[in-house]
């Protein structure tokens, strides 16, 4: 099998690219990613010789990038995208052209060579904040968020090519996933590196806002049965059922680490922050028999470990900028 990965040097992407290779020997890689800032050359250094593997440096959304990669291919799996809500509240326009246009020019390249699969991976976040119960893949799509707008409308885009042109398309869309090789801007990574180094951990508000937390491989696991055996058209919501506020994750880190949570600083809160995300996950349980392996607490554990032991990978990585307290201020000062 021959499969394109787009974003393959981004957390999800690379955590993906090395769990379907180790799994199946059978498997080819080609990887797309433009190299913007959630990328990391590093996250894939040692497949740089593997026969398997190939990297190509160039843009998902440009179609002349694209082409000489769609002949012989099996399938696609977009991990492509911007994906940080802060700066989309901050520069909305880079959200608009990656999510977008870029799944809609992977998509002409499918259609075009009639690709048999195509993964679209997506987020929780296009069903909007979620009050007592947890969002089905029929409920209506409700982004509160310039980045979730565009994930929502890159997902229209995807069904409406498997309604329209006959494209072999699946959605997934997962809670908020954690592990190894995490950009240092997200909540835990962030926390990570500067309860290390001492430096106050912000929370946004009250810091209850709840997330529900996915370990990176239970969900590489999801999506490679999803490339495999989930049905054209559909949706899977992705989902391990490990509701934390944001507060709670912090105070175990911190636990973990062996530092006072006493650095837990609540600053301002961002705009159109939602409370609570939370997808019901009943439908991969089903139909293909996934469940997350991996504990909470000891997936936590385990990446925290890993960026204690891999300083040389974020150091570079962790400047003022990412690690800022509250960068989507620098615009609503």
């Amino acid at each position: 099998m021959r499969i394109l990965v787009t974003g393959g040097l981004g957390f999800i992407g690379s955590n993906f690219i090395r769990y379907v290779l180790a799994r199946n020997e059978e498997i080819q890689v080609i990887n797309i990613d433009s190299m913007s800032y959630g990328a990391n050359p590093s996250n894939l250094v040692d497949l740089e010789s593997f026969k398997r593997y190939r990297f190509v440096k160039g843009d998902a959304a440009d179609r002349g990038t694209l082409e000489p990669f769609f002949n012989d291919l099996d399938a696609v799996v977009n991990f492509a995208a911007e994906t940080h809500v802060d700066r989309s509240i901050v520069v909305p326009s880079p959200f608009l052209y990656s999510n977008v246009y870029g799944t809609f020019a992977l998509l002409e390249m499918a259609r075009k060579h009639d690709i048999r699969g195509f993964v679209q991976v997506s987020t929780d976040e296009v069903y909007g904040a979620a009050n007592d119960a947890s969002y089905t893949e029929e409920d209506r799509l409700n982004p509160s968020n310039p980045y979730a707008a565009s994930k929502a409308a890159a997902d229209m885009f995807v069904l409406s090519y498997w309604k329209t042109y006959g494209l072999r398309s699946i959605i997934s869309r997962s809670t908020n996933n954690f592990g190894p090789y995490q950009f240092p801007e997200k909540l835990i990574p962030k926390v990570i590196i500067r309860a290390i180094r001492n430096l106050p951990v912000p929370l946004y508000g009250t810091g209850k806002n709840i997330r529900d937390w996915l370990y990176v491989i239970d969900h590489c696991e999801a999506l490679d049965l999803i490339l495999n055996k989930g049905r054209e058209g559909e949706i899977y919501n992705v989902s391990a059922g490990n509701e934390f506020s944001n507060l709670e994750v912090a105070s175990s880190i911190l636990a973990f680490i062996g530092k006072s949570p006493k650095l837990i600083a609540l600053v301002q809160d961002r705009p159109g922050h939602d409370f609570r995300y939370s997808l019901n996950s009943s439908k991969i349980r089903r139909e293909m028999g996934w469940s997350p392996r991996h504990a909470f607490d000891q997936a936590l554990a385990k990446t925290v470990e890993w960026y204690l032991k891999n300083e040389s990978w974020w150091s570079p990585l962790a400047t003022d900028d990412v690690l800022d307290p509250t960068p989507w201020t620098k615009t609503f000062n």
